[in-house]
């Protein structure tokens, strides 16, 4: 797979988040949007990125996750790490219903940046 800059692997990485639960809410799409719109403020085409994640099984999305959350690790500073993993706890909570299966691959990305906060069952 190819390294991918932080942007487009934060995409990835919200994408992933937002699909664990087999529900891409309404909700969530929104939130996505508005990472685009600040990572993003040109014009990008994102096509070959969703087809990308819309062909991963469910087996996949594990690698698929970790794969991106290291291309962002190394192209972000740690303020960047804490924001994005902000925005990744209100989005898995945008839809008032963390499941296990977004508790748990929240709790991955924070282990894979060793970040401890509270995680989005404690709030």
């Amino acid at each position: 797979m190819q390294k991918s800059n932080k942007s487009i692997a934060g995409y990835h990485l919200l994408m992933i988040l937002s699909s664990v639960d087999g529900e891409f809410a309404p909700a969530e799409g929104l939130k996505v949007q508005e990472y685009l719109a600040e990572e993003f403020p040109f014009k990008i085409n994102l096509d070959n990125e969703l087809d990308v994640i819309a062909t991963l099984q469910p087996e996949q999305w594990k690698d698929h996750f970790e794969f991106h959350a290291r291309c962002f690790f190394d192209d972000s500073i740690e303020q960047e790490r804490t924001d994005f993993i902000k925005f990744a706890k209100s989005l898995i909570k945008a839809d008032n219903e963390v499941t296990e299966s977004e508790h748990h691959f929240y709790e991955l990305l924070k282990n894979l940046w060793n970040h401890s906060n509270h995680s989005p069952k404690q709030s």
